[in-house]
């Protein structure tokens, strides 16, 4: 790390940032950026903007604009950094890089910028993550989720279990050390309370990963429904706008057509489906086959039927492939006489819903039931989630390895093979904090990230 990096770090709009990090960070941007003060950049205070002239490689006018200095060691990431903040276009960011390079700076990796803190004790690893989190978000709730995690929701908790497990083998090594000594009882009775505690929210915390994912990824959810039964109008009514081609033509839509739509505090991966029927044509059929793949990959699925009219043929293959997922049936055109008897529904959905995606009635329950359906309730995005699953494994692993301490000293067996399940949870939370971690998933988990991040 004893080199300079740089890498654009926003572009595409009016403003575009260029960051600047290593010991020659300040003296290569005042190499190409002189203020208009007369000042020199190297002289200016630590995180105030300074306004002036950027020039190119050949030291010709580039652009009028903003450059600022954050001097080691309270910065980003732990070395002296600048940056220049100049209009975005791509022409002037391309030729702002080719005159820093030709001062001796590279480019930078992905995620070095954030590499580099990490390495620099300047963030933990399970914050170092939730930066990543943080840049693709795709809802308020997982950035908020990200943001509490990036300041410690998780590093923090985590290292003071880590610490609490660190003292008690530290105690019991001090009686394994001293093997004549006799071993006070309340030494065991003070393990198995520190473990059962452990065990507990290590558990609750791994455990939040499935609803965590859901958060950071989103529910994939299919609309299965037969012909003309209201599928593509549902996801038109559900996106507030015509994304599907709408006919009373059977077979009109053959593709899968995606789209992401926001139901309460997640974000549903809607996928619109080839309505499910017996047909001879061959393209209609492979849109049938992609619609039974995709039900079986998705995590919920809005069975539609015709209220209209009784139930059919192509229905009940519309219940076959429902079976054993979670599913919502949605008795569609309820502007329209019933004739559909739902008794048979009843048997298969804790859920049914009566919808006119023409009207709109009965969209409301529809967007309350999706999110209770797969078990997201209301609830705080205050970092708790687990949305990370390597760290989700880690967690899992210390958990075991805590129950099978307590185990251990529940049953009053020898000093040692208490310590070697609790060090084996201590090295497990380690690889969340980054203390024991190896450098390939390290480099693994930074080659993620963004360049300029």
């Amino acid at each position: 790390m004893n080199d300079t990096i740089a890498a654009v770090a926003a572009s595409g709009g009016p403003i575009g940032i260029i960051r600047v990090s290593g010991a020659q960070a300040i003296g290569a941007v005042s190499a190409v950026f002189s203020p208009k003060n007369g000042s020199p950049l190297a002289e200016a205070a630590s995180q105030k903007l300074v306004y002036g002239t950027l020039s190119d490689k050949n030291g010709h006018l580039l652009d009028a604009c903003y450059a600022v200095v954050f001097r080691a060691p309270h910065t980003y990431t732990g070395e002296d950094m600048a940056e220049i903040q100049c209009h975005g276009s791509t022409a002037v960011l391309t030729a702002a890089l080719a005159a820093l390079f030709a001062h001796g700076v590279r480019q930078a990796e992905a995620g070095e910028f954030t590499r580099r803190a990490f390495l620099n004790d300047k963030m933990g690893l399970s914050e170092a993550e939730a930066v990543h989190d943080l840049i693709t978000a795709r809802t308020v709730e997982a950035a908020q989720n990200a943001a509490a995690q990036m300041m410690g929701a998780v590093g923090s908790s985590v290292q003071q279990m880590r610490d609490k497990l660190l003292g008690m083998v530290a105690h019991f090594h001090a009686i394994v050390d001293f093997p004549d000594e006799d071993i006070d009882p309340i030494l065991f009775d003070d393990a198995a309370a520190l473990l059962h505690q452990t065990t507990s929210q290590l558990y609750r915390m791994a455990e939040s990963y499935e609803r965590g994912r859901i958060l950071r990824e989103g529910v994939p959810c299919v609309i299965l429904g037969r012909p003309n039964a209201g599928k593509s109008t549902l996801l038109n009514t559900l996106l507030g706008r015509e994304r599907a081609i709408v006919t009373d033509i059977p077979g009109t839509t053959r593709d899968l057509i995606e789209e992401n739509v926001k139901v309460g505090q997640i974000l549903l991966r809607v996928t619109d489906t080839a309505g499910l029927r017996d047909t001879t044509d061959p393209v209609e059929q492979a849109g049938i086959d992609r619609a039974m793949a995709e039900a079986s990959a998705s995590a919920l699925i809005l069975a539609v039927f015709d209220g209209s009219k009784p139930i059919g043929e192509e229905d009940m293959l519309v219940l076959a492939r429902s079976a054993g997922h979670r599913a919502i049936a949605v008795l569609n055109k309820a502007d329209l006489p019933q004739q559909l008897d739902e008794e048979l529904l009843k048997k298969q959905f804790a859920h049914i819903v009566h919808l006119s995606a023409k009207t709109g009635e009965g969209m409301d329950r529809l967007l309350s039931l999706i999110p209770r359906t797969i078990g997201f309730g209301e609830t705080a995005f205050d970092g708790a989630l687990i949305t990370n699953a390597r760290q989700a494994a880690a967690l899992a692993r210390a958990a075991e390895r805590c129950e099978a301490a307590l185990y251990a000293a529940q049953c009053g067996m020898t000093p040692d093979a208490v310590v070697m399940d609790a060090e084996g949870a201590i090295a497990a939370l380690g690889e969340i904090t980054g203390e024991t971690v190896t450098e390939s998933v390290v480099t693994r988990i930074f080659s993620d990230f963004c360049v300029g991040k």
